[in-house]
C-alpha cells in the first residue's frame, strides 16, 4: 500500500523545535521530489520547502528561509524537516506530498512548492506553537 505518513507535530512554545518526518511505504522515494506544505486555520495552504531526489537541492520559503532545513535519508525512505525558532504563524497542519506518477521533478535536481505539481499527499500533522 503505498502511503506518506507524517509525524512529529506537536505544541511547542515561542522560540522552539520540532522535527518532522515524511514517512514513504509502498514506493521508494529514491527518484522523486518531496515538497513540505502547511495550512493554517482559514487560510490557503503554503508551500513551504522542497527537496529534489538528485543531488539534492532544496528550496525555502521565505517565510521559513533560515529557521527550517529539510533533508532526506533514502535508505530509510524519509525526508525530514527540521524547524527551528518557531512563531506562532508557523501554527498549522503540515503535509508532505511526492510526484507518485513521476512527472516533471522525477529523478531531477530540481524541485517545486507549488501544490499542483504533486499528486500524493500525506494525512498531515499539525504543528502549533503558543505564545
Amino acid at each position: 500500500q503505498v502511503q506518506l505518513v507524517e509525524s512529529g507535530g506537536g505544541l511547542v512554545q515561542l522560540g522552539g523545535s520540532l522535527r518532522l518526518s515524511c514517512e514513504a511505504s509502498g514506493f521508494t522515494l529514491d527518484y522523486h521530489a518531496i515538497g513540505w506544505f502547511r495550512q493554517a486555520p482559514g487560510k490557503e495552504r503554503e508551500g513551504i520547502s522542497c527537496i529534489s531526489s538528485s543531488d539534492p537541492n532544496t528550496y525555502y520559503a521565505d517565510s521559513v528561509k533560515g529557521r527550517f532545513t529539510i533533508s532526506r535519508d533514502n535508505v530509510k525512505n524519509t525526508v525530514t524537516l527540521q524547524m527551528n525558532s518557531l512563531k506562532p504563524e508557523d501554527t498549522g497542519v503540515y503535509y508532505c506530498a511526492t510526484d507518485l506518477k513521476g512527472g516533471s521533478y522525477y529523478y531531477t535536481s530540481l524541485c517545486t512548492i507549488i501544490s499542483a505539481d504533486y499528486d500524493y499527499w500525506g494525512q498531515g500533522t499539525q504543528v502549533t506553537v503558543s505564545s
